[in-house]
């Protein structure tokens, strides 16, 4: 395996991931890897633009890649908060977090669940098909997530792909473009 590139390489990543019923809950476990930090992820920006937005970004690319799939959807989350969650852009953040729940699920062993919440997330995708958003090429998303649904986890891990010169094309542009 390929070593990913870590977007926000100064934030080092927790000490282990979390996985419901095996390791402490973050947060509201005093042996929690973030136990009595301030969560600034969990707070969502005070608008989906700016540095906020790809820091927060990148901090779930970083987590996902590298098998942190319950601290990505929470990185995530606040952005899908920030962003009214309903919507387009909102979509979009929601369509991570359920990739990011489907690998929860399965370090869980649960098949079901990780094949419901990636075909989820490729149903929400399904509108930006071909289009290049925040850095990154949704029609990769909507295969990443068609596979996990239809042939479950892969051997080699799915790695999110973030292309930083793509950074200041955000939904707008990307739903101006399918419109033309």
């Amino acid at each position: 395996m390929t070593p990913c590139t870590r977007w926000l390489p100064d934030r080092p990543l927790p000490p282990y991931t979390y996985v419901p019923g095996r390791t402490p809950h973050p947060v509201s476990d005093p042996r929690g890897h973030s136990f009595g930090n301030r969560n600034e992820d969990a707070e969502p920006p005070p608008a989906v633009a700016g540095q906020a937005v790809l820091n927060g970004l990148l901090w779930g690319i970083d987590l996902f890649n590298h098998g942190y799939f319950w601290e990505a959807h929470e990185a995530w989350e606040g952005l899908w908060h920030a962003a009214g969650r309903r919507g387009a852009t909102a979509d979009l953040f929601k369509a991570l977090i359920q990739l990011a729940v489907a690998g929860v699920k399965h370090y869980e062993g649960r098949d079901e669940g990780m094949r419901r919440h990636a075909a989820r997330a490729k149903e929400l995708l399904q509108p930006f098909a071909g289009s290049l958003v925040f850095g990154l090429r949704v029609t990769d998303l909507i295969c990443m997530a068609e596979s996990i649904a239809a042939a479950g986890w892969p051997p080699e891990p799915p790695v999110l792909r973030f292309d930083g010169t793509a950074v200041s094309v955000g939904l707008a542009e990307s739903e101006s473009q399918r419109q033309q």
